[in-house]
């Protein structure tokens, strides 16, 4: 009963019915924001939340029953075990905030495509990496905010008027958000700011943002690598247990011949 069970849930068509009930519940909680639709179909988008939460359950519940203790040890298990906890909090009085966690079951789409996974998993081994980047740049943040609290806090205090509100305005400009009109506001009083903007801006953006993304590229790269990698040893091992087979038939084969060949 148990292997059947396992060959059940660990199937394509399973694993495809799941991503599809991951998308309908995330349609319809996202139809649930509009009041108009809750007043003409809240009862059917009530009944369709509370099946995929079901079926959720469901799916864990034979996991757990299939895996045991082995279920805990796969991370992606423990986050969707997570993830479908946050639908049972108590959502009454005080608490009816936590009714907005329940979309966070459209994250459970991560664990489900595999793709999906590679790319977290990237993410996840490229953030050692990134820690001396982010060093780097609250580094650069703090000088070039120093700099500008010392050069235009007078001049520009709403945007340079203290370290905190240097910090702030460096971080917008550092997103590209409309750098360019306080570079131009502080212009009318200190034409030679713009050196300090450019500057700035060519070193966070198209030099410490771009070592993020080789950071993150080299990740996925190397992950990729290690998932051709497992592919390969599958089919290896594959192709091995195929050759012992044949080899045991061959002789098999052979001892039946023998054994009807009378000996001269």
């Amino acid at each position: 009963m148990r292997e059947r069970v396992r060959r059940l849930i660990e199937s394509r068509r399973f694993q495809q019915a799941i991503t599809v009930v991951i998308l309908v519940n995330a349609a319809t909680l996202g139809v649930e924001t509009s009041a108009e639709a809750v007043a003409r179909y809240g009862t059917e988008l009530h009944i369709a939340d509370h099946v995929a939460l079901y079926v959720f359950v469901a799916e864990i519940l034979a996991k757990i029953y299939v895996y045991g203790w082995r279920f805990l040890r796969d991370a992606w298990n423990v986050f969707d075990l997570l993830i479908i906890g946050l639908s049972f909090l108590p959502t009454a009085g005080g608490l009816s905030v936590l009714r907005a966690l329940r979309v966070l079951r459209a994250l459970r789409l991560i664990s489900v495509v595999p793709s999906l996974r590679r790319v977290v998993s990237a993410l996840l081994t490229a953030i050692p990496g990134m820690s001396s980047i982010v060093v780097l740049l609250g580094l650069v943040l703090y000088v070039a905010a120093v700099m500008g609290t010392k050069l235009y806090g007078a001049a520009a205090p709403r945007y340079f008027g203290d370290l905190p509100t240097s910090l702030y305005t460096l971080f917008q400009v550092m997103t590209g958000d409309g750098w360019s009109d306080i570079n131009r506001e502080l212009m009318d009083t200190h034409p030679s700011s713009w050196i300090y903007f450019i500057v700035f801006v060519l070193i966070c953006t198209f030099v410490v943002l771009n070592l993020f993304i080789a950071v993150v590229v080299s990740a996925m790269e190397e992950e990729a690598r290690e998932d051709r990698q497992d592919r390969q040893d599958r089919e290896d091992s594959l192709t091995l247990a195929e050759l012992s087979a044949l080899r045991e038939e061959i002789r098999g084969l052979r001892e039946s011949l023998n054994e009807r060949v009378p000996s001269s």
